[in-house]
């Protein structure tokens, strides 16, 4: 049976470093796929307090775009078409209702506050498994190491060290480029299928009504 990750996130917008470390940490740890999950604009804005959000349909748009040229991605919509922000747990159980059973892939610095701010940590571990990308300078071991919920659950979770050319990119160092009309440099942050959406990403980035 083939089986992928779950890559949730913002993805506002994603970022070539979103698409190249999912497609790293699969091929490391011996997944089939990876399936792309945005979060809802009103969680985004609302909760983690973003300075812009792109739509639920625009950053689900952008995953497609990219998606066409990448035949190991999937998408998935089901937290924007939720009616409350789903829980990763929620959403992991959602997923293998519909046949799609995955482990959750995230970054070192969410693997930091799994234990204190996740609903179900281990639940998501022992269910379903944890694939950890080590990045910004994080030691993934010490984390697991200093924290007593991790170190019960560390067969569960399978760490992966991400190179050193994607460490420090983020989706605001480009939506920042953006704003700046700096769209020469952005286009190295950029998915090559998302450099002909200039318009999209440059113009909906000034609406807001924040």
């Amino acid at each position: 049976m083939k089986k992928g990750l779950l890559f949730g996130g913002a993805f506002n917008p994603p970022t070539k470093a979103h698409i190249d470390c999912a497609k790293y940490a699969m091929d490391r740890s011996g997944y089939d796929h990876v399936v792309f999950v945005p979060s809802k604009e009103i969680y985004i804005r609302y909760d983690q307090k973003k300075d812009f959000v792109y739509s639920d349909e625009d950053r689900l748009a952008m995953l497609q775009c990219i998606r066409k040229n990448e035949p190991w991605m999937r998408v998935s919509d089901y937290e924007i078409l939720c009616d409350h922000q789903p829980r990763t747990y929620e959403t992991l159980c959602a997923l293998k209702q519909q046949g799609e059973t995955c482990a959750l892939l995230f970054g070192s610095d969410k693997l930091q506050e799994f234990s204190t701010a996740w609903m179900y940590p281990r639940q998501i571990a022992e269910e379903f498994g944890i694939v950890c990308m080590s990045r910004n300078g994080l030691s993934t071991e010490e984390i697991i190491d200093h924290d007593p919920l991790l170190t019960s659950l560390r067969s569960y979770i399978e760490i992966v060290e991400i190179p050193d050319a994607y460490q420090n990119i983020s989706s605001s160092m480009l939506r920042n480029m953006l704003k700046e009309d700096r769209f020469i440099e952005a286009q190295n942050l950029l998915h090559p299928s998302l450099i002909d959406q200039r318009h999209l990403l440059k113009e909906n980035i000034w609406k807001t009504d924040y």
